[in-house]
């Protein structure tokens, strides 16, 4: 049972106490893992949670749960954690975003709102203020505005849904690569060119926008990754060999 009286402060926020409540947790501890918030070592426990928030365990492990089940947690004996991608997984979420966001971004077009416009030209306008900033946790949450705003106009809600976890899966890796410059400009630019596509209504050139938009946004992260792995190994590569001083 809920406490009696005021909730306590939490990352999450106070919960409701109308609507679904298992809904709202699922809705703040999925924002938080789309930010980066939750850390590899984190784990994320049902009683812990439930104790911050006032509330009872089972809405909040059902929500665990679900996360679980879209891939967002990986469930261990002592909590919930974010599960470890390698570079073939990655690799592979890639390959399915390929297949299948080019055509989605192509019936956005087609459907695209005045109302949905502007809230990508808002979107872009505010990557640019956080990218001079070098704020790369505001640039990630105006990428993902940009996103869910053209997502809102496709039609079919399955592909949306869809396409949005399989983002969300390497949102929190690719946070890192979002702090070089180079790599937030390719980002830029590939928002600046699908909003264009959006605006005329261009299926066709939405369509090989996004295909171009997410094959360079595979190639900045491994060449991201692979700067990082040679980062590390230099130390190694530079120590004395065999005991030497």
């Amino acid at each position: 049972m809920p406490a009696s009286g005021g909730t306590q402060a939490s990352p999450l926020g106070a919960p409701k106490r109308s609507g679904s409540l298992r809904a709202q947790i699922y809705g703040d501890l999925r924002a938080r893992l789309q930010r980066g918030e939750v850390g590899p070592s984190e784990r994320l426990v049902d009683l812990d949670i439930a104790a911050t928030l006032g509330v009872s365990r089972m809405p909040v492990r059902e929500a665990l749960l679900q996360l679980t089940h879209e891939g967002y947690l990986t469930s261990t004996t002592r909590g919930f954690v974010v599960p470890t991608l390698t570079p073939d997984d990655i690799a592979e979420i890639f390959e399915i975003r390929r297949l299948i966001e080019p055509r989605a971004a192509a019936n956005a077009a087609r459907d695209m709102s005045a109302a949905v416009e502007r809230r990508l030209e808002a979107a872009v306008r505010l990557a640019h203020e956080a990218d001079a900033a070098a704020d790369v946790g505001r640039f990630m949450t105006c990428n993902a505005g940009f996103r869910q705003a053209w997502l809102d106009a496709v039609r079919n809600r399955r592909l949306a849904a869809t396409i949005e976890r399989f983002v969300d899966h390497v949102q929190a890796v690719r946070f890192g690569t979002l702090g070089d410059p180079a790599t937030r400009r390719i980002v830029l630019t590939g928002l600046e060119r699908l909003a264009d596509a959006f605006r005329r209504r261009d299926p066709v050139a939405a369509h090989d926008r996004m295909a171009d938009f997410i094959t360079q946004a595979e190639a900045a992260f491994f060449r991201g990754h692979a700067d990082a792995a040679a980062a590390a190994a230099e130390p190694d590569a530079a120590a004395p060999q065999g005991g030497a001083r």
